[in-house]
C-alpha cells in the first residue's frame, strides 16, 4: 500500500519546484534569475548588517607581503634560479604593506565616527595580493570588511581576513562591478594589471559621462609604477581627455598623504550622506 504521507522531497514521482531545480537554474533560460539573485542577495545582506558605504581598494592579486617576498627570495637564492623575479617581487611588496597600513588606519578612523552603523567599510575584490592586504589591515583594526569575489579558474577568492558574513562570490563581472561602485565613497588604486586598469577606467568613464554623479576621491598610489605604465598627461595633450579628467586622480607614494586626502574629502558631503548611490 502506498504511503500518501510522504513529503514532496521523498516522493520520487513528484517534480521539484522550479526555484529548487538546479538544472533549470543553471540553464541559459534562467540567466535573468541568476542576475537578479546577484543583486538582491547582496542588497539584503548589506541592509541586514547596516553597511552604508565603502572605501574600495583595487590592485594586483600577484603582489606578495613583505614576509612572503623575503621567503621567496631566499628560496630563489638557494636554488640559484628566479632571483631577478624574486627581487622584483620583494620591491613590489611595499605596496602590500602600504595597503595594509592604509586600510588599518581608515578602519580605525571610521570606527571613531559618531552615528549609527558602520561607515566607510573597507572593501576589496576578495582575493590574494592587494585585496588580501586591504582586508587584513581592516581586520587588524578589528573592523568589518568586505570581499566581493569572482569565480575564476586560476585565482582563489575569499581570503582569510574578510569578515565571514560579508564574503561574497559573483559569477557576473558586471554585477560585481555594480556592487563595487554603488556604495563606494572613495577608491585606492594600487599597482595592478588588466583587472585593476579595467576597474579604474570604468570608474573614470562613469564619472566623465555623468553616470556616477557622487563625489569620488581616487588615490593613485605608487607614482613610479603608474608613471611608467600609464600616461594620462599624454592623453590630455593629444586632446582625447581633458585636464579636468587628469585632475580626478590624487597621486602619491605616501600612506600619510593618502589617509589625509581620503579622510579630508570624506569629511564633507559623503560623511553627511550615508548610503549607496551612483
Amino acid at each position: 500500500m502506498a504511503n500518501n504521507d510522504r513529503s514532496s522531497d521523498q516522493n520520487p514521482y513528484r517534480a521539484p519546484k522550479a526555484y529548487r531545480n538546479e538544472k533549470f537554474l543553471d540553464s541559459p533560460e534562467a540567466r535573468s534569475l541568476r542576475l537578479l539573485s546577484e543583486y538582491i542577495e547582496p542588497l539584503e545582506r548589506f541592509e541586514h548588517y547596516g553597511i552604508q558605504d565603502t572605501i574600495l581598494f583595487f590592485g594586483s592579486a600577484r603582489i606578495l607581503s613583505q614576509e612572503e617576498a623575503e621567503t621567496a627570495l631566499k628560496a630563489a637564492k638557494r636554488k640559484k634560479e628566479g632571483i631577478e623575479r624574486a627581487e622584483t617581487a620583494l620591491g613590489m611588496a611595499k605596496y602590500y604593506e602600504a595597503t595594509r597600513d592604509l586600510a588599518r588606519r581608515i578602519t580605525t578612523w571610521s570606527k571613531g565616527l559618531k552615528g549609527s552603523g558602520p561607515r566607510f567599510v573597507v572593501c576589496s575584490g576578495g582575493g590574494p595580493g592587494i585585496m588580501e592586504a586591504a582586508n587584513r589591515g581592516a581586520s587588524e583594526a578589528k573592523g568589518d570588511n568586505i570581499g566581493l569575489g569572482i569565480s575564476l579558474p586560476f585565482e582563489q577568492s575569499g581570503n582569510e581576513y574578510i569578515t565571514h558574513k560579508l564574503t561574497f562570490e559573483f559569477h557576473y563581472f558586471f554585477m560585481r562591478k555594480f556592487w563595487f561602485l554603488y556604495m563606494a565613497k572613495a577608491m585606492v588604486i594600487m599597482p595592478g594589471g588588466f583587472g585593476t586598469m579595467d576597474e579604474l577606467f570604468e570608474s573614470l568613464t562613469l564619472m566623465q559621462t555623468g553616470k556616477m554623479k557622487k563625489h569620488m576621491p581616487i588615490v593613485l598610489f605608487g607614482t613610479d609604477f603608474w608613471d611608467a605604465v600609464m600616461d594620462l598627461d599624454a592623453m590630455a595633450k593629444f586632446g582625447t581627455i581633458s585636464e579636468d579628467d587628469v585632475g580626478r586622480l590624487f597621486r602619491t607614494n605616501s600612506v600619510d598623504e593618502a589617509f589625509d586626502y581620503i579622510t579630508g574629502e570624506l569629511a564633507g558631503e559623503a560623511l553627511d550622506k550615508p548610503g549607496g548611490y551612483l
